[in-house]
C-alpha cells in the first residue's frame, strides 16, 4: 500500500516534541524494552523458561519474558488475530466509521472491547499506548516499515513494547501472508486445529480454486485496480500488494498502469484523464478513506466509464484481513466477478 496516497487520508499527526506530560513516567511504569532491537535489557535474546519468541518478516527474533497478552495491533491485523480467538487490548488504524460503526477494516472484531488509539493515517495517542502496559505490538509491513506507526512518533512508540510485523507487500503473495499470519497467532495461543479454522483454511483452498477455473473459463476479462479520491483517480499496479499478486498468479488478468508513481504503486489520474485505461472490470478500493459508488457517481467522467456502464465494478479489500474466514469470502466474490464479466471491447 503506497504511502504516498495517504494524501487520501485525514492527517492528524501525534507530534510529540519532546514528550507529552507525563509520559516518562508511565513508560518507568511499564517498564517496557524493545527485544526485537537486539539493543536493550540485559534478557534480551535469553531462553528463559517460559519466554516468547516470534521471527517476524523484517527479520527480527521479537522476544518477551512470557507469552504476551496485552497485545496492542493495527485494526486489520487485530481483527485477523481476533478470528483466531486471541484478544487485543488496543488498536490504531481505521477502526470506527464517522456514525460509530465498525470501519470494513475491522473485521468481525467487536471494537467497543478494544481501545482505539488512532482512528486515521498518522495519529496515533502515545500516552493511552503506554498506559496499556502492552506486552507486544504487531502490524503489517509493505515496504518494510510499521504500517500506521506514525513516523513523528515512531521512535518513541516502539521503544515501549516489543513489536513484529507480517509482511503483505513486495515479493509476498496473499497465500503467504496468511500463513505468516496463522503462525503470529498459533505463537500467541490459537488452536489452528480447530474445526473452525480448519474449516475456513477448507473454504479458502475451494475458493482458490473457484477463481482459477473463472479464469479460464472466461479468458480475456481486463481488470483495473482502482481508487477515487476527490481530485484523482488512482490506478494500481498489480506486483506490490499480496493480494493482487496472488490473483494474477491465478489467472486474473489486470491493466498495469505505465506511469507509476516514484514508489511504484500507482499512477494518479486526473478526473479528465480517469478514461485511459480501457478495462472490463474496476476493482474499486472499499476502504472509507477512498470514493465509494454513490458519491463517485458526482464525478462525469467515472460515469462514462465502459466497465461503471456495464454494471461490472467491484468491491476490492485493499487492505485484506489475514484470516482464512476473511479471504476466502474476497476470492469467491472475484471468481463470480470474473465468471460473470462481459468483455466490452
Amino acid at each position: 500500500m503506497p504511502k504516498s496516497r495517504t494524501s487520501s487520508f485525514t492527517r492528524r499527526g501525534f507530534v510529540a516534541a519532546g514528550g507529552a506530560l507525563g509520559l516518562v513516567a508511565v513508560l518507568a511504569a511499564c517498564g517496557g524494552t524493545d527485544s526485537a532491537k537486539g539493543d536493550g535489557g540485559k534478557d534480551n535474546g535469553a531462553a528463559t523458561s517460559g519466554s516468547w519468541t516470534f521471527k517476524d518478516d523484517l527479520g527480527k527474533d521479537v522476544t518477551t519474558k512470557s507469552q504476551p497478552k496485552n497485545i496492542v495491533a493495527f485494526t486489520g491485523t487485530a481483527a485477523a488475530l481476533y478470528d483466531y480467538g486471541i484478544p487485543v487490548k488496543g488498536v490504531f488504524g481505521p477502526t470506527k466509521t464517522a456514525d460509530g460503526k465498525a470501519d470494513v477494516q475491522a473485521g468481525s472484531m467487536d471494537i467497543s472491547k478494544v481501545e482505539i488509539l488512532g482512528n486515521v493515517y498518522d495519529q496515533f495517542n502515545v500516552e493511552k499506548y503506554a498506559a496499556l502496559q502492552p506486552d507486544l505490538l504487531v502490524t503489517n509491513s509493505w515496504d518494510g516499515t510499521y504500517w500506521y506507526v506514525p513516523e513523528a512518533s515512531k521512535d518513541k512508540i516502539l521503544s515501549i513494547a516489543p513489536h513484529a510485523a507480517i509482511k503483505v507487500g513486495g515479493d509476498v503473495t496473499l497465500d503467504k501472508a496468511l500463513e505468516r499470519t496463522a503462525d503470529l497467532a498459533k505463537s500467541l495461543g490459537a488452536d489452528l486445529n480447530s474445526k473452525k479454522t480448519v474449516d475456513s483454511k477448507a473454504r479458502f483452498e475451494a475458493a482458490t480454486a473457484k477463481l482459477r477455473e473463472a479464469t479460464k473459463a472466461n479468458p480475456g476479462v481486463k481488470v483495473l485496480v482502482g481508487s477515487g479520491a476527490d481530485a484523482m483517480f488512482y490506478a494500481s499496479t498489480p506486483d506490490t500488494a499480496a493480494d493482487l499478486k496472488y490473483f494474477k498468479q491465478l489467472g486474473v488478468e489486470f491493466i498495469t498502469p505505465d506511469k507509476l508513481d516514484e514508489a511504484g504503486f500507482f499512477e494518479a489520474l486526473s478526473w479528465e484523464n480517469a478514461g485511459k485505461y480501457k478495462a472490463d472490470v474496476i476493482f474499486l478500493d472499499n476502504r472509507t478513506s477512498a470514493l465509494q459508488p454513490e458519491q463517485l457517481k458526482a464525478k462525469p467522467t467515472w460515469n462514462e466509464l465502459p466497465a461503471v456502464k456495464a454494471g461490472q465494478v467491484v468491491s476490492r479489500v485493499t487492505e485484506p484481513i489475514f484470516s482464512y474466514d476473511q479471504c476466502a469470502k474476497i476470492l469467491e466474490d472475484l471468481a463470480k466477478s470474473i465468471q460473470n464479466a462481459k468483455k466490452l471491447g
